[in-house]
């Protein structure tokens, strides 16, 4: 099933939820449209089902890259440059469904704007937990406001995704991730 979940993903990434259909996502999935839906409902649960997946799967990929990480600010660097990564070329044209959910979906479906809002939520929180730690261990700035920094580093994020759908380099994602850590002093 998560084979099948992972092509959802992809097909939803690229296209966007709208622009979807039964036909894209059983090419993708390698699945019929009736077992799709026998297996999701319709087309709304597949892509609940490949969103879910998709927060999931890139939370457990930070997490280990910030666990290998020697200090706060280094880990908060990595989180910057990851998301710098996956703002360029074809991975950055395919786009995030986090960001493609919440303009395209959050505004018409309560539960989709909370499940969007749950995922930034996850994200921030960590920031504001590694600035926090950061403080602490030397690494950010006293004079830092954690809490605004990790909106701020949000808000960075998820423009690193929106704008990587139009086609950036790798050296101006990352030359921007690399400056916005003058921001932790």
């Amino acid at each position: 099933m998560r084979t099948v979940v992972e092509g959802a993903v992809r097909v939803f990434r690229e296209r966007g939820y709208h622009a979807t259909s039964l036909g894209d996502l059983s090419e993708a999935t390698g699945l019929t449209a009736g077992s799709l839906y026998k297996a999701f409902g319709d087309k709304r649960g597949i892509f609940l089902a490949a969103f879910d997946h998709y927060v999931n799967a890139r939370h457990v990929q930070l997490r280990r890259l910030i666990d290998a990480q020697p200090n706060a600010r280094a880990k908060i660097h990595v989180i910057l440059r990851s998301y710098a990564e996956l703002s360029h070329g074809s991975e950055g044209r395919r786009g995030c469904l986090v960001v493609s959910s919440a303009t395209a979906l959050a505004t018409l479906d309560d539960e989709m704007s909370a499940r969007v809002e749950a995922a930034m939520r996850r994200t921030e929180t960590l920031l504001r937990q590694l600035l926090d730690e950061g403080q602490k261990d030397g690494s950010v700035a006293a004079g830092v406001n954690a809490a605004a920094m990790a909106r701020c580093l949000m808000a960075l994020l998820q423009g690193f995704r929106l704008i990587g759908k139009a086609g950036r380099t790798q050296r101006d994602m990352l030359a921007a991730a690399d400056e916005a850590m003058r921001l932790l002093g």
